[in-house]
């Protein structure tokens, strides 16, 4: 199969031919129709968060299942499918305590003594977050996926598999938006732009987008901000001061830089909670003033929404469905495999809300 192969770090992708093994017992092959381009993969590429290379990247994707191992009973060849980095066992302490995305339990990938599910001339190709999505398929564990119905545009669905999944989770789940509060998001990109929309479909009053990237405040009025900030042309905290009367009662971070992670936490009011979805590059500290900590203000990480993506995404789907969640445009541009370069690109100048790349 073709995929895009990261030969080094920092590097760009080179269209390799990849050799994909046969399906394990509990293992899915999905022919991939759509992944996104998340800000993820570019931490990844930029040596922001160590991989071992040579790797496929790529974790937001929808498909269709082309053969399954002997031991699945969750899918069947046919069914249309999105993938998610929240790979559960469903047998560990985390799991069996309503904490699926935090399972790190082994069990669902394959041990150093198999054989790899990706290889390349004999040699091991890594999938990224054990997924690989920027190929043309996916050999994933069976608990990576999550059906969906037959009449959901793959290129939206692919979306859920990261982007759309960790705003509304983290909206819903991490921080539980009450109706009729005051909500700041620092970042209109795809988790951004999600987070927005999870604001406005939890009832909040204000609905504060920041950015400074004047098509993507545009595109977050139309997704429910009730107020946009562009961030290039006045502080951040002190708008959001000023139109909340004292501070926001939740903030979003979705960029993962340090300066935004503080303006997150100083723009809620006392008592407020700020919510880190971006990831900050590791070895990076973010600051705060001793004496903050005595108004009570709250400051937690988000990691995948908090989500139960089986249960959540369904969910989602059917609010897409009712015209509550858009994903039409939140896809900025859809691009071949061979593009995936200028995508990452794009992505890192901050000119999209979410490239897709789409397969044939």
């Amino acid at each position: 199969m073709r995929a895009a192969v990261l030969e080094e770090v920092p590097g760009e992708f080179s269209i390799e031919q990849v050799d994909v093994d046969a399906p394990g017992p509990r293992e899915v092959l999905v022919r991939t129709a759509a992944a996104g381009v998340c800000h993820s993969d570019l931490h990844f590429m930029q040596g922001l968060y160590p991989w071992p290379t040579p790797t496929v990247l790529g974790h937001e994707s929808a498909g269709v299942v082309e053969a399954v191992g002997s031991d699945v009973s969750y899918v069947t060849p046919g069914d249309h499918v999105i993938s998610c980095v929240s790979i559960f066992c469903g047998e560990c302490e985390r799991c069996l305590t309503g904490h699926p995305y935090l399972c790190s339990n082994p069990s669902v990938r394959r041990g150093p003594e198999d054989p790899p599910r990706l290889s390349r001339n004999g040699e091991i190709v890594w999938q990224f977050a054990d997924l690989g999505s920027f190929a043309e398929q996916l050999l994933v564990h069976e608990r990576a996926l999550v059906k969906i119905p037959d009449d959901i545009p793959l290129d939206r669905a692919a979306l859920l598999g990261c982007g759309v999944m960790t705003g509304v989770g983290a909206v819903f789940h991490t921080a539980a938006v009450e109706p009729a509060s005051s909500v700041a998001v620092l970042g209109c990109g795809g988790i951004g732009l999600s987070a927005v929309q999870a604001a406005r479909i939890a009832g909040a009053l204000h609905v504060i987008a920041i950015d400074a990237v004047p098509a993507k405040l545009d595109l977050a009025r139309r997704l429910g901000a009730t107020e946009v900030v562009d961030a290039s042309a006045t502080d951040p905290v002190a708008a959001v001061r000023e139109l909340t009367g004292g501070g926001a009662d939740y903030s979003f971070e979705a960029i993962g830089k340090k300066t935004t992670a503080e303006q997150a936490y100083a723009m809620v009011r006392q008592g407020g909670t700020a919510t880190i979805i971006g990831m900050v590059p590791m070895g990076v500290k973010v600051e705060l003033e001793g004496a903050d900590f005595l108004s009570e203000k709250r400051l937690q990480g988000c990691l995948m929404g908090s989500n139960r993506f089986r249960v959540d995404m369904p969910r989602l789907l059917d609010f897409y469905r009712q015209g509550r969640l858009n994903l039409d445009d939140m896809v900025s541009e859809r691009v071949p495999l061979e593009q995936v370069n200028d995508a990452c690109r794009a992505l890192a100048a901050g000119e999209v809300a979410r490239s897709v790349v789409v397969f044939e």
